[in-house]
């Protein structure tokens, strides 16, 4: 008893599982997000490190504690010389570390050095630690270091650009940069993009009036780039002359003012040490619409992309609403001519959907259509979206003439040649009065609007002949397709009511407007002459379903070439449809025979905004890229 008494106390005091008379492992019960969150919770989702980083450092026997303050560079060099630990734990581990520091410090060079610190492990794990990113493919650990490298890339590239800033507006498609004591090379060659005047990380980015944001999940920082971008405007020069009088027109195009673009930083390196070790790297920038993947040290990597922060970027800083109600009112700060905006960079073999808005509205009548067909992968791959701006406030046959002109000058812009797939089959999507004019663009005329002039305004015949381009035309070329929303091809009975009328009365045309259609009807008058042209009826008048215009632009032949699709509004479910309407066009008045489809949809006139109307436009798109393909495919 008395040896038992003696070995007793060293038996409880050196053995481990015995201490304090109970277990030393237990076991607790998780929740699903309390598992969810231990397996993936990191520096990034949760301000500490990731359960798997706090293992590594335990089993590298290094003090937990302290390698979690925010800087702890003894932890991190410690870490980087052990030996023992599996090279894929060890790499990835670095990486948070880094990352945990470069999140604590403030701006400037050392917070530079860590986030090239932390993509150089993140990259070493993911490309060359002791699995292929393939083996790894639904590891949660692989996700975690991705996002790292991802967001670390993300803030060093827009650290840099602010560092660059003052450089000049253009730079070569490659140049080189040293940065924290690294060189970097940028290489710009995958993406046609000048020197923007912001760069923008999306993860900092949130929207609101957006149903759906897409984005491609896969390596490399996501950013938008806004180029500088001139306001359209109707408003004078410095000089106090109309921009028109004095022949500086900008281009009737421009391309996305805020292009989504993904950008990889690699460092320099043939094997883990060099890479481990180097101090040069390359940053290249890539366009997401063109290239969805690459090849990286021998494996296809995914592109990481955001196909909507740009288009949102854009819309939310553009001030479209306040400027298109000026537009209508011909207020100065509108707008006095088409515009064609590219949605991304254009591409030759990516067809054209052209898109026309309505009465008093603007690109943003089509956020959502738009949103949807650019994070749709199979129409994104077969199409590309053009948006015409046009004042709304013009008669309807001076905004066709104008719309042709600025799509064809645009289309020879991009392929003068003709010859690219671009130029061909293109898609007409118009809303309301757009739709009117997408018809009038598919559409042919004799010499009905001729005589028309002749008998219902005051023209000369002399008058008349100068204008004979806006009263005789034939199908814009190469359109294959169009798509009519809620169109009022025969008017409406609002437009010429009470409040229509009233409506018209406010409307005024811009003075750059009125001088060039003096100059073009009266040649030697004087400018003031365009005081006489105050009977030129505006575009609510043309809306009226009694107008001379309307009521003869509704006969005009639709070509043979072009399949055409109706997607009507209904406001009253309880209505017949004969006799319905969308609150402001009739269905008598949307209707179009020999349609190849009509949607009716029960919604308000704004129905190209509704889910169910974007949902029948992707179906016709996409039954137009099936009939297409199966074109080719016959012998």
């Amino acid at each position: 008893m008395a040896v038992w008494l003696v070995i007793a106390p060293l038996l409880l005091g050196g053995c481990s599982i015995l201490r304090e008379f109970g277990p030393v492992v237990e076991v607790h019960t998780l929740d699903a997000g309390e598992a969810i969150e231990l397996k993936r919770g990191d520096i990034l989702t949760r301000g500490k490190l990731s359960d798997a980083t706090t293992q590594t450092i335990r089993v590298a026997a290094l003090d937990a504690q302290a390698c979690a303050k925010p800087i702890s560079a003894d932890c991190v060099e410690a870490l980087a010389a052990v030996t023992g630990v599996a090279t894929d734990r060890r790499l990835a581990a670095l990486s948070e570390l880094w990352l945990a520091q470069a999140q604590a410090m403030k701006p400037g060079s050392e917070q530079q050095a860590a986030w090239l610190e932390t993509i150089r492990y993140a990259y070493a794990y993911l490309f060359l630690g002791d699995h292929t990113p393939g083996e790894r493919a639904f590891e949660d650990r692989q996700t975690q270091v991705r996002d790292w490298y991802n967001y670390a890339v993300e803030r060093a590239a827009t650290g840099m650009f602010e560092v660059r800033q003052q450089m000049s507006t253009q730079l070569p498609a490659q140049t080189r940069w040293n940065i924290a004591g690294w060189e970097l090379q940028l290489d710009m060659r995958s993406a046609r993009l000048p020197v923007p005047a912001e760069l923008l990380p999306v993860s900092s980015l949130s929207f609101r009036g957006l149903r759906s944001l897409y984005r491609r999940d896969g390596f490399g920082a996501e950013l938008v780039a806004v180029m500088p971008d001139e306001p359209l405007t109707s408003a004078p020069t410095r000089d106090g002359r109309p921009a028109a009088k004095r022949n500086q027109q900008p281009p009737p195009w421009s391309e996305m003012p805020a292009p989504s673009m993904t950008v990889l930083l690699h460092p320099d390196g043939d094997d883990l040490d060099s890479v481990l070790h180097t101090r040069t790297g390359r940053l290249t920038v890539h366009d997401p619409y063109v290239e969805s993947a690459i090849m990286l040290r021998g494996q296809r990597v995914p592109l990481a992309a955001n196909f909507t922060a740009g288009y949102g970027v854009w819309l939310a800083r553009a001030k479209f609403n306040r400027q298109s109600l000026r537009s209508l009112l011909g207020r100065e700060g509108g707008i006095d001519r088409p515009h064609v905006y590219l949605m991304q960079p254009y591409d030759p073999n990516r067809r054209i959907i052209v898109m026309l808005h309505g009465l008093a509205s603007s690109p943003e009548a089509w956020v959502e259509l738009a949103n949807e067909i650019l994070g749709d992968e199979a129409l994104r791959q077969h199409y590309q979206i053009w948006q015409v701006y046009y004042p709304t406030n013009m008669p309807i046959a001076l905004n066709h003439a104008m719309i042709r002109r600025a799509l064809e000058n645009t289309l020879a812009h991009f392929d003068s040649s003709g010859q690219a797939p671009a130029s061909s089959d293109l898609v007409l999507v118009g809303h309301s009065m757009g739709g009117v004019i997408a018809r009038l663009m598919v559409s042919s005329t004799d010499q009905s609007l001729v005589q028309l002039a002749a008998t219902h305004s005051r023209l000369t015949p002399q008058q008349i002949k100068r204008i004979d381009p806006m009263l005789r035309f034939e199908p814009f070329p190469h359109v294959s397709r169009a798509i009519f929303i809620a169109a009022p091809h025969r008017g409406t009975t609002v437009a010429g009511g009470r409040l229509g009328r009233w409506m018209a009365g406010f409307i005024r045309f811009p003075v750059t407007v009125l001088e060039e259609l003096a100059h073009t009807l009266v040649p030697d008058a004087a400018a003031s002459s365009h005081e006489s042209l105050g009977h030129i009826p505006n575009s609510v008048d043309n809306l009226d379903e009694n107008d001379p215009f309307v009521r003869t632009a509704a006969d005009f032949p639709i070509s043979t070439q072009v399949r055409y699709h109706s997607i009507v509004a209904q406001a009253n479910a309880e209505v017949a449809l004969a006799d319905s309407d969308d609150g402001l066009v009739p269905y008598r008045s949307a209707h179009l025979p020999g349609a190849q489809s009509e949607k009716i949809i029960i919604s308000g006139h704004s129905v190209q905004q509704s889910a169910a109307a974007v949902l029948e436009i992707q179906r016709i798109l996409r039954e137009d890229i099936a009939l297409r393909e199966a074109h080719f495919m016959q012998p």
